[in-house]
């Protein structure tokens, strides 16, 4: 992941910055320019003469922190975006506030007026006796801070990169003034060496890991529900739940480090799940539930019922913070999950060669049309012709003609629940990449433009890899928020398909106020063609009314083509998405026996 120093020289303090990024593997900067973060571009431009790191300009600041976002989920590297001042900071705020919940690691970058002219009323003044842009950044953030003198640059930048990729891991705010940006870099010399600082320290709690053993090995049936954060133990812990034979659930989010085709997995709990998810773990016959690597938000399990949070509850995660949402379970084990689940493989093979055994739990057997083993709602409109098009038959063709490694980027609103509960992931490596802690619409736009720039760099490093897809999936509510971004990817010829689920509506807000018997208002959009929207930049537009055009859409030769490509989906605008639970939630009624 890091990179030894290429002998920059470092002319100011913005190189400086860059120095230290670069070792990280950093290869884009994301953002926008402007009066006060000119002295970061002056080195980025330097920078990208010399071969090294690159800026990348968004059309708005949220839309660049969402590629940092998306930047980060494809590589694993820190996303960084930056900003000038004033209403340049303030728009990155939604972008790194759902980073924060989503703890993707960010440094975000924002300017100051020169520090003479603070509390003087200059243009765009962000000091605190201003408009306090240090004070907004406070609670979305994992480190704060402002530069006020020259010297302290160094050392929190130091502070901010290591707090960054700590658990739990999250965005991190420096506030630099454009003087100290631009001052000579006539520090001591500095010998950059972040690499040092930046690894990773195992803090497991060993005598925890222990009674988990235990606990397992003294069960006969055992099932697990698996959250977000399994990514780095998605490999143990299906060879854990082979072994044992142990059947398993995840949240909306937890579905992206699975294969869907696999028996033993009995769909989403949650928001837009499966009754086969939810009648695994009320049976009454677990003796353990393992909870693994969440956060238990309402958008990862939705409302967990009474038979379920009881004394069968086990929560395993490697952030101390998300116990406190699960006081209820009789045991809580910390540390980094590959390792857990490494030592559980080997207490069970040794508790094997004493012939320890463990019982099936009583499973839905019967493979639906989709490919999986869970239980999906009005299945038979997967395959439905009707015009206007079926929103089940739309994710139904995709799951047929996208390959398994395509990423794929699922955007707030109906969006979701078509995806969540009738799209099938295949990919173990977290392909399916959906952000549900916060809710960003438009998310999903400059998620996928950010994952594609990371693919192009790959590509352009290694001559053997090969072009994967980029697929977000948004609804015309959320394009019209963001979608300008798309001429990023036009700008740069990244192979991007955005598929808009048209219904010239916020549906999300249409049908939930429908199911909970609100006030119909405020959903309504213009109906708008976005296929012609696109070709008007210069991008190439698909208009799609009717489900036996997809027999003639072959998406896979469009993401070889040099820049995006819009799909204008006419979906049908009265069909009620699998949302109950989530309707509930909003209302307060729970009932254990409704549809998800």
């Amino acid at each position: 992941m890091y990179k030894q120093s290429i002998g920059l020289e470092i002319e100011d303090m913005a190189d400086l910055v860059l120095e230290y990024l670069h070792q990280l593997g950093v290869e884009y900067i994301f953002g926008v320019p402007g009066g006060a973060i000119e002295p970061l571009y002056n080195a980025l431009a330097r920078s990208e003469k010399r071969g090294g790191i690159r800026a990348i300009i968004a059309r708005h600041e949220c839309g660049a922190a969402f590629m940092a976002d998306g930047y980060y989920r494809e590589t694993g590297k820190l996303g960084v975006v930056c900003s000038t001042t004033g209403p340049g900071a303030t728009n990155l705020v939604t972008g790194v506030a759902n980073a924060y919940v989503d703890k993707i690691p960010m440094l975000v970058l924002t300017a100051q007026t020169a520090l003479p002219k603070f509390g003087k009323r200059s243009l765009q003044d962000s000091s605190e006796t201003a408009v306090n842009t240090v004070g907004i950044f406070k609670h979305v953030t994992r480190f704060n801070c402002f530069v006020s003198h020259q010297a302290q640059l160094e050392s929190k930048l130091n502070s901010a990169l290591m707090a960054a990729f700590q658990s739990p891991k999250g965005p991190v705010h420096i506030s630099i003034p454009s003087d100290i940006l631009q001052a000579d870099h006539n520090l001591p010399e500095s010998k950059v060496h972040i690499n040092n600082l930046m690894r990773s320290v195992s803090l497991e709690d060993k005598s925890a890991v222990m009674a988990l053993c235990e606990e397992v090995i003294n069960a006969d049936r055992v099932v697990m529900f698996l959250g977000g954060n399994c990514g780095r133990a998605s490999k143990q812990i299906g060879e854990f739940a082979h072994m044992i034979n142990a059947p398993y659930v995840t949240g909306s989010m937890g579905k992206r480090w699975i294969d869907e085709r696999d028996s033993l997995y009995q769909g989403v709990y949650g928001f837009a799940g499966h009754q086969s998810a939810r009648d695994l773990l009320r049976n009454q016959d677990i003796d353990l539930i393992l909870a693994v690597g969440t956060s238990f938000s309402e958008m990862s399990v939705g409302i967990w019922e009474d038979d379920i949070l009881n004394e069968k509850l086990i929560h395993i995660d490697s952030t101390v913070e998300n116990f406190s949402r699960s006081p209820m379970a009789k045991l809580h084990v910390c540390g980094h999950l590959d390792a857990i689940f490494s030592r559980l493989i080997r207490r069970v093979r040794e508790a094997k060669t004493w012939r320890k055994t463990w019982q099936s739990v009583h499973l839905n057997q019967e493979k639906n049309s989709l490919g999986s083993y869970v239980t999906v709602i009005d299945e038979e409109k997967c395959h439905s012709n009707d015009v206007p098009i079926k929103p089940q038959r739309l994710i139904s063709f995709l799951n047929k003609i996208l390959p398994m490694e395509t990423r794929v980027y699922v955007d707030a609103g109906n969006a979701w629940s078509w995806c969540i509960h009738y799209m099938v992931n295949r990919s173990t490596a977290g392909n399916f990449r959906i952000s549900m802690g916060y809710g960003s619409m438009a998310w999903a736009i400059g998620a996928a433009i950010g994952g594609a720039f990371a693919q192009q760099q790959e590509l352009a490093n290694n001559s053997d890899l090969e072009s994967v897809p980029h697929v977000c999936i948004t609804g015309d509510g959320a394009y019209l928020m963001s979608g300008q971004e798309i001429t990023v990817a036009a700008q740069h010829q990244l192979p991007v398909i955005i598929i808009v689920l048209n219904d010239a509506a916020l549906g999300m807000v249409r049908h939930g106020q429908k199911l909970s018997g609100a006030e119909s208002i405020g959903w309504k959009l213009n109906n708008i063609n976005y296929a012609k929207i696109a070709e008007s930049m210069g991008i190439r537009g698909i208009e799609v009314r009717d489900p036996r055009h997809f027999d003639t859409l072959d998406l896979l030769s469009m993401s070889d083509l040099n820049g995006p490509v819009l799909v204008d989906v006419r979906i049908d605008p009265d069909e009620v998405p699998p949302m109950g639970l989530r309707v509930k939630t909003l209302v307060g009624e729970v009932n254990s026996n409704e549809k998800q």
